[in-house]
This record gives C-alpha cells, sequence and structure tokens, in this order.
C-alpha cells in the first residue's frame, strides 16, 4: 500500500527549528535519489543522528543538519557518528561558513524545500555485521513510525520509543 502525502498537511506544516527544516529538505534530497531516509534515529546509546539513510546499494549515509556556527562548534559527539555509516554528510543552509568543516566530509546545501549535494562524501565501509544490525534497527523504527501514525491509540507506542 502507498501512502499519499496530503498537500495541505505537507505544506503547513514546516517545522519551526532550522535543524529539523534542514533535515526535511535533506529527506526530500535523498529520497529523489531513492534512499530510505529517516529521521532523528539513534544508532547506538548516547548518539541521535539527524537523517540516516539506507541507498539502493545498502550503504549508510548519516547526514548531520547544522543551523548556525554555534549549533556546530557545539557538537562533540560528531566524529562518533562515523562508526556508523559509510558515507558522512553535513546539511547546512545557504548562510553556513562552509570553512568550518572538515573537507574529509560530504557537504549538502538544503532549506525545508529541498536540497543538493556539493561536495561526496569519501566511502568508508562498515563492517558487515554491524550494517546488519544498524539496517534491522532503522527497518525496526521505520516500521515502529510509520504504525503509530496509523494507529496512534495503540498500546506499546510509547513517545520515546519511537
Amino acid at each position: 500500500m502507498q501512502i499519499a502525502p496530503d498537500p495541505a498537511v505537507t505544506e503547513t506544516a514546516l517545522p519551526a527549528q532550522p535543524g529539523f527544516r534542514l533535515a526535511r529538505g535533506v529527506a526530500r534530497l535523498l529520497h529523489s535519489l531513492g534512499h530510505a531516509a529517516l529521521c532523528e534515529f539513534v544508532p547506538a546509546r548516547g548518539l541521535r543522528v539527524d537523517v540516516i539513510a539506507i541507498t539502493p546499494k545498502g550503504e549508510i549515509w548519516i547526514v548531520e543538519c547544522k543551523s548556525c556556527r554555534a549549533d556546530f562548534t557545539g557538537d562533540r559527539k560528531w566524529q562518533s557518528y562515523l562508526e556508523w555509516s559509510d558515507r558522512f554528510f553535513w546539511a547546512v543552509d545557504c548562510d553556513f561558513p562552509d570553512g568550518l568543516l572538515p573537507e574529509e566530509s560530504g557537504l549538502i546545501r538544503a532549506d525545508a524545500y529541498g536540497a543538493e549535494i556539493l561536495r561526496d562524501a569519501p566511502l568508508t565501509r562498515m563492517a558487515a555485521a554491524r550494517r546488519s544490525r544498524l539496517t534491522r534497527d532503522i527497518a525496526r523504527v521505520a516500521s515502529m513510525r510509520l504504525q503509530a501514525l496509523h494507529d496512534p491509540g495503540a498500546a506499546g507506542f510509547g513517545a520515546g520509543e519511537i
């Protein structure tokens, strides 16, 4: 079954926070590339990535959205995300000072409505066991979120679980 988005809801439900707006644009880009993207995902205890995606080839991409200099300089965990992805990208808006971002990572320019890849991220393949576990976790969380949308009153769908 395919779920068609309601255009009225899609355009009026614009996230208020700049980072969430960037994540929405990034997810749209990734979807257009055939990737399965999931926002706000926890790959391991103490880590929360803005966007994680599985590509058609099975690669895992992580995209961290940074809305301003302070948002970037205050992020102390981003290097921990590298071991949970095959490719790591930053997503920033047109006013972000790109020179702050490490050149050994990918760069995406985004806004709430879309995004484009300005610099591809180098491929650093994860171990097969980690990829398998992460792929299952992504699928499980995505399925739980979809079920919660279809049946928000169902037991077991606490906000902290999905």
